[in-house]
């Protein structure tokens, strides 16, 4: 039997990571991801069944939370992506349409995805030369949707100024990465 192993969203083996002075840029692959829609008519439902499983709210608008084992975050009005480890949420789409039931629409999407971590007191330097958010207003639990370079992104703050995700379409992967590491290296 082949023994197969999967690629990350830039093709290698194992997670790309790129070190520059005062800043850290990683490729994150072991998340799983579905998105939640909450159904016409069951908002407050669905709202309710998610809050049970999550532990948390579901976040208001350009918002991200994170509770126990789950971070969930804000797409669009009445849409959210639930985000979880990998190794103890191998099914999370499964876990998620079981706590919501016909209240909300569940789709996976861990592999339609690619995320970088930024972590260092350099990062405004980089985000700010790649989007046109106002980083330094932002504060932690932001979750904005924006282009970074020319592919739309969410960027969640985690630490203002420290620490931000960027999640973007996995066939982007490449032009991400490259678009964050050649920022990093023309001002660090």
């Amino acid at each position: 039997m082949a023994e197969l192993k999967a690629l990350t969203p830039l093709g290698g083996y194992e997670p790309q990571l790129d070190r520059f002075d005062g800043l850290t840029i990683r490729e994150v692959t072991d998340r799983a991801l579905a998105s939640l829609a909450a159904r016409m008519g069951r908002e407050a439902d669905c709202a309710a069944a998610a809050r049970a499983f999550l532990g948390t709210d579901l976040p208001a608008p350009a918002r991200w939370t994170a509770a126990g084992d789950f971070t969930a975050w804000w797409m669009a009005p009445d849409q959210w992506m639930v985000d979880a480890d990998c190794a103890g949420h191998t099914l999370l789409t499964a876990e998620v349409k079981t706590a919501v039931g016909e209240a909300g629409s569940v789709t996976e999407q861990t592999d339609g995805w690619c995320r970088f971590d930024l972590e260092g007191p350099r990062c405004f330097d980089v985000l700010e030369r790649l989007c046109q958010l106002d980083l330094r207003a932002g504060s932690a639990g932001d979750a904005q949707r924006c282009a970074l370079e020319h592919v739309g992104v969410f960027l969640l703050c985690r630490e203002p100024g420290q620490s931000y995700a960027v999640l973007g379409p996995r066939s982007s992967a490449g032009s991400l990465h490259h678009a964050l590491v050649t920022a990093a290296a023309s001002v660090l």
